[in-house]
């Protein structure tokens, strides 16, 4: 389970953003066909993506992965999306489980190639809502292969929070019961929490997609937020602090991952907890696999790509990070069958009402042409100005 942060330096950003700007394919060209392993491959990981055994000795796909292919993997984790965006660009990592928030400027940079999906057999089990999405396609090309992905679900203190909240209104009332106990992501890309209820609450503004807004759509949701802190008693990035703070009661209500709630609920010392996804559907994180455009070893870098894909793998690795598989036939091999059941990994119906983590850019991924949006830079300006 991984400490999810998106991007840290606007410097970066007022260079990636105007690079994404750009719906065109970057250049790079996918291979036609594969030959020998060239017997090694180096992997950029989120944590518990990429697992060796090091952490717990049950724990491993990496060595199988290099006894039956005979590629030896090196495996470096980063902890933030702008770091693996730096890593990338270097050009000395073949592969890289990279978030929404960072796959459209690994392609606008031509850090990454797009893949040849025919040559990775396990694509064709992978959740067909995965596939050909804004943030893991371009030009109609994909650039990776689906991981896993998970909802931004709404968590609340059953003891506490009555009646039982159905909606996003619960965290963005000025004059919630619940003032100073309740909590948001700590993230620009929170921004698009807020837009998303104001998509289903004020149609007038117009909005289509929560990461596609133009100068008013961003102005009304930046108010909304600024409005929601007054009431926020803290922000969370990390998973264990807000684990910690719904345990001990200092939190009552807020935005969450089913992992936290699971993690929450297990505990006999916390209050009981649970979590929804709300009448307005909600926002969500998807991971890509995307290949290196400099790859010394691409026979390799596709050997982990179908390797990961795998149903067998896709099982372990979604239970020990806490996440939805992208192979559906992974649900069939976890410990615990009602594991997929939790995390809605089966569930089209739950999947539609999720609005994945995409890069905001001046280009409206909404397909709008008559007006300018608002680019990741301006939701990082606007997320200092928000916190103060």
């Amino acid at each position: 389970m991984r400490f999810r942060r998106t991007i840290g330096m606007i410097s970066v950003m007022l260079v990636v953003v105007s690079a994404c700007g750009s719906s065109k394919s970057n250049g790079a060209k996918a291979p036609t066909k594969l030959g020998k392993g060239e017997g090694a491959v180096s992997i950029l990981a989120w944590p518990g993506y990429a697992e060796s055994g090091k952490n717990d000795k049950t724990v491993d796909w990496v060595h199988p992965f290099e006894k039956q292919t005979g590629c030896k993997a090196t495996v470096k984790e980063f902890g933030t999306s702008d770091d693996a965006v730096q890593l990338m660009r270097t050009g000395a990592w073949d592969v890289v489980s990279a978030s929404g928030d960072a796959t459209l400027r690994l392609i606008a940079t031509n850090d990454v190639a797009p893949v040849n999906t025919a040559l990775v057999p396990n694509y064709a089990d992978i959740a067909p809502w995965l596939k050909n999405k804004e943030w893991n396609s371009v030009g109609g090309k994909m650039y990776g292969i689906p991981h896993g992905w998970g909802a931004n679900l709404l968590m609340y203190n059953k003891n506490v929070v009555k009646p039982a909240p159905t909606s996003w209104g619960a965290v963005f009332d000025a004059s919630s019961p619940y003032k100073g106990k309740i909590t948001a992501y700590d993230d620009p890309i929170y921004i698009a929490d807020a837009a998303l209820y104001l998509m289903k609450t004020n149609t007038a503004l117009g909005i289509k997609d929560p990461y596609a807004l133009d100068q008013k759509q961003f102005a009304a949701a930046v108010a909304l937020l600024k409005k929601q802190k007054t009431v926020v008693g803290e922000y969370w990035s990390d998973f264990a602090k807000e684990q910690s703070a719904f345990t001990s009661g200092s939190l009552v209500l807020g935005t969450t991952w089913q992992v936290i709630t699971n993690l929450i609920q297990a505990d006999k010392k916390s209050p009981p907890v649970a979590a929804i996804l709300p009448s307005e559907g909600s926002t969500a994180w998807s991971d890509t696999w995307m290949v290196s455009s400099k790859t010394k070893h691409p026979n390799c870098a596709y050997e982990w790509l179908n390797w990961i894909a795998s149903a067998k793998v896709q099982a372990e690795v979604a239970q020990w990070f806490g996440e939805a598989p992208a192979n559906l036939k992974a649900c069939a091999l976890t410990t615990d069958k009602n594991f997929c059941a939790g995390y809605g990994a089966q569930d089209a119906t739950f999947y539609n009402q999720l609005h994945y983590w995409t890069t905001p850019q001046a280009k409206c991924v909404d397909g709008r042409t008559d007006v300018q949006c608002t680019t990741y830079a301006d939701w990082s300006r606007a997320w200092d100005e928000i916190k103060g």
